[in-house]
């Protein structure tokens, strides 16, 4: 077998990759929100709230937020085929593994090596997600399944079995870096029945092992002499006589001599040795243990639908929302205070309401006008300390923060009357410098001071972006104030100069330099239909203007039954059930 065989699931339209557009984010002022005052110390003003297709954010996130989010938890649509009507053939669990798959490569990137990422789904779609994500993450990264119990009561419907849960992929982006917090339980504390002098609570055990394999046959190298207060060997044995074992071996009983963990204790009956050792075990200062896999105690879509009712009154309900302490178990699993968290399928924004109650910074995208009408006044409520449900008093939030509300940006480039690329109309120059300095790497950073420095890459290398036509004296002049220890980008409309004679200085020519980076124009990548269907995208213009491209271009077949673009709703904006629609 080749070395190259590798286990993988395979669809129609997998090898198909949207190259995005990395487009910039536009803030809308109006609907940023900020508690009048500071409530606390740890208040929190830069969360990001952005509408648009989630794809397209996550791109545009890439740049600044790479490598920088603690936890990912996303509750994508679960693929029902309501929106596929005119398909019986299984594309339409093509299309949204493909949907799935090209977003999850972008959420990775944005972890921190010690972030987890978690994603629900139910059964129509959990099990292919599962081998998908085993793909992108990798299997070694793969935590749990977590099963939690959607439904608290009794289904009247007249079917055989009900579907009362629904499961939770947990990942990590390097399972050797995350460290994930375990419940704290104080019932555990119970179990250390004593107190010392000091206050300390603690419990002895028997360095004797009883019960099942505590025979010396069981574990010999466990049977051996242990040198007692008055100086006697004792080994252990049984009431009955049988020779036993210890609970340690030998380097762990002289471990807890050294620790001064060995207790001896003066049985003093007949028959018996005087001396039995214990081993000293002390409470913890802080309760914990282990998150079971099977959640049944963080409420269901029943108390979430109440809880939505009331912080929203008048608004459309979801038909699945998830309950505030389902998302803040997770949060408190994954994440400390000030952690970002991240959400891109955000609904009606449960998850940056927890994660503002619980002080961390969060980061939720929204391609519906459920971030105007669900998210804002949810976040707003949750900003000015009125919203009374869901964890507001586990966490005792009164309020404080806030965040800023973005929206994508349209594609850099359009189509003018006679059919070429051109820059957008809509960018000014500020906008403009922006968007080619996250195209070309640069980061934005526009100088005060200096009109040529708009953006970085290093210490000494920048951009400057211009509309005009360059001339050889104007380069002439900038090459001079760029000096020799530095380089720059110039990206403009045209030049009139040999930059052969500029070694400082690399020109290039906007829209051509860009043209063949991405898709442009591009706005909805919620259904990918002609992709996945086998129809090549048009190709862009050729860079010198003279028209699209026919060299290459391939039709596809169609499947069997054919349906107009227009009569499939987009999957992730519209889908009847699952995510919290």
């Amino acid at each position: 077998m080749s070395g190259k065989t590798k286990l993988e699931l395979t669809w129609i339209g997998k090898e198909n990759r949207p190259r995005l557009e990395p487009r910039i984010l536009l803030e809308d002022p109006e609907l940023s929100y900020s508690a009048k005052h500071a409530v606390g110390q740890g208040d929190i003003f830069d969360n990001i709230l952005i509408q648009g297709d989630n794809l397209l954010a996550l791109k545009a996130l890439e740049q600044d937020f790479a490598g920088k989010v603690k936890c990912i938890y996303i509750d994508p649509p679960y693929n029902t085929g309501s929106a596929f009507e005119h398909y019986d053939d299984g594309i339409e669990h093509s299309i949204w593994l493909s949907l799935m798959r090209d977003r999850l490569v972008l959420l990775k990137a944005l972890l921190r090596p010690d972030g987890a990422f978690l994603v629900q789904a139910d059964d129509n779609e959990a099990h292919y997600l599962k081998v998908v994500l085993d793909e992108v993450f990798g299997r070694p990264n793969f935590i749990c399944t977590v099963i939690w119990q959607k439904v608290d009561s009794p289904n009247d419907n007249k079917v055989p079995i009900t579907p009362d849960h629904e499961f939770i992929f947990l990942y990590a982006k390097e399972a050797s870096q995350l460290r994930l917090k375990q419940k704290v339980d104080p019932s555990i504390l119970a179990a250390f029945g004593q107190v010392d002098e000091d206050g300390h609570r603690f419990r002895d055990r028997l360095l004797k092992k009883n019960g099942k394999s505590s025979l010396r046959e069981d574990r010999p190298s466990m049977y051996f002499p242990v040198t007692a207060p008055d100086g006697s060997q004792i080994l252990p044995v049984h009431d009955d006589g049988r020779e036993a074992c210890w609970a340690l071996g030998k380097q762990g009983v002289l471990d807890a001599i050294a620790a001064d963990r060995l207790v001896w204790k003066d049985r003093g009956s007949p028959g018996a040795p005087k001396w039995v050792p214990y081993t000293r075990e002390w409470a913890p200062e802080v309760p914990v243990r282990p998150y079971p896999t099977i959640w049944t105690d963080v409420h269901t879509s029943r108390q979430a639908k109440a809880h939505q009712k009331d912080v929203l009154p008048g608004v459309s309900m979801f038909a699945t929302p998830k309950p505030e302490l389902l998302i803040s178990r997770i949060l408190e699993m994954t994440t400390s205070p000030g952690d970002l968290v991240l959400d891109s399928f955000a609904g009606s924004g449960t998850t940056a309401a927890v994660a503002h109650k619980m002080g961390r910074r969060w980061i939720s995208v929204e391609l519906g006008e459920h971030a105007r009408t669900h998210c804002i006044p949810r976040l707003q409520k949750v900003v000015d300390g009125e919203d009374p449900g869901g964890v507001t008093s586990q966490y005792e939030w009164t309020g404080g923060g806030g965040f800023r509300f973005y929206h994508l940006a349209p594609s850099l480039l359009e189509v003018d009357k006679w059919g070429n690329w051109v820059i957008n109309k809509t960018y000014n120059k500020e906008m403009l410098s922006e968007a080619m300095c996250k195209l070309q790497g640069f980061r934005y950073a526009p100088s005060p001071s200096v009109f040529w420095q708009h953006g970085q890459s290093s210490e000494q290398d920048y951009i400057y972006v211009t509309t005009q036509t360059l001339t050889h004296e104007q380069l002439e002049v900038i090459a001079s104030e760029v000096g020799p220890d530095r380089t720059l980008l110039i990206c403009c409309a045209a030049f009139r100069a040999n930059h052969d004679n500029f070694p400082n200085l690399t020109i290039t020519k906007i829209p051509a330099a860009v043209l063949v980076r991405c898709e442009w124009g591009k706005d909805d990548y919620s259904l990918n239909v002609r992709n996945v269907m086998g129809e090549e995208p048009e190709p862009p213009p050729d860079p010198d203007g003279s028209g699209p491209s026919t060299a290459g271009k391939v039709k596809g077949n169609r499947t069997k039954k054919t349906a107009k673009v227009q009569d499939l709703m987009p999957l992730f904006a519209a889908m009847s059930k699952g995510g919290e629609e």
